[in-house]
Formats: C-alpha cells, sequence, structure tokens
C-alpha cells in the first residue's frame, strides 16, 4: 500500500501544479532533502484524502497548499 502511495504522490509532484509549487519550495528554497519531503508529502495527501473524504467536500487547493496562494 505504501508502495502505492509513493507513486500516487509522485504522479501528483508531476502533474498538478499547487503540489509541484509546493514541493519546489521545500527542496529549492528550504534546502530539504527531495525523498524526505516525497515521504512527508505522502504523509499530507493521506490526510487530504481522509478529510475529503469524511467531510464529503471537493478539492481546494488554497486550503491544503497555502504556498500556492
Amino acid at each position: 500500500m505504501r508502495h502505492f502511495l509513493y507513486l500516487m504522490t509522485m504522479s501528483m509532484v508531476m502533474t498538478n501544479p499547487e503540489i509541484r509549487a509546493s514541493h519546489r519550495y521545500n527542496v529549492e528554497e528550504k534546502k530539504r532533502k527531495e525523498m524526505k519531503f516525497i515521504m512527508k508529502l505522502c504523509g499530507k495527501v493521506v490526510r487530504m484524502l481522509i478529510a475529503l473524504a469524511k467531510n464529503n467536500t471537493s478539492y481546494e487547493p488554497i486550503k491544503v497548499f497555502t504556498q500556492a496562494a
């Protein structure tokens, strides 16, 4: 399951502009290690999916990724 979560997160980094901006900011500006941030992003994606399912709401990038604003 962790493997599929990792693949889903990597796909989101490549295609979703908000997540890509967050990834670029943390790796280039804050000088964080890329793999460490990917794993942190996996946790954030899981929490986001659980909250979306629990609250029956749609995805709003402004609420999830504050750097996208």
